[in-house]
């Protein structure tokens, strides 16, 4: 199972950027998939989640407005679009895929990507 996070990168605050994850190696469409993100120092926290068809999404409140979780199971994709970015935003991103939850809990994912860093800086 593989798990390619991309689309990170530098953004002044207010910008925007869209997050990617392409998964292979398992039956996609019926994993839920999650956001998390990992400031330095921080412990990994929940950013947002979507329900294996795509119908359901669940944010963490300090994103809720400004970020958009969407997925495309033809192409075995999530997404994360991310606009008005802020400074507090800046952290590695790690999408994840949980066969059996739909959760905001780390533990409950089964398979990781690797991260792609996002910085919100003038």
């Amino acid at each position: 199972v593989q798990l390619q996070a991309s689309g990170g990168g530098l953004v002044q605050p207010g910008g925007s950027l869209r997050l990617s994850c392409a998964a292979s190696g398992l039956f996609f469409s019926t994993y839920n998939m999650g956001w998390f993100r990992q400031a330095p120092g921080k412990e990994r926290e929940f950013v947002s989640v979507i329900d294996k068809r795509g119908i359901f999404t669940t944010y963490t409140d300090s994103v809720k407005g400004r970020f958009t979780i969407s997925r495309d199971n033809a192409k075995n994709t999530v997404f994360l679009q991310m606009n008005s970015l802020q400074p507090g935003d800046t952290a590695v991103y790690y999408c994840a895929a949980d066969l059996r939850t739909y959760s905001r809990r780390p533990t409950d994912y089964d398979y990781w990507g690797q991260g792609t860093e996002v910085t919100v800086s003038s």
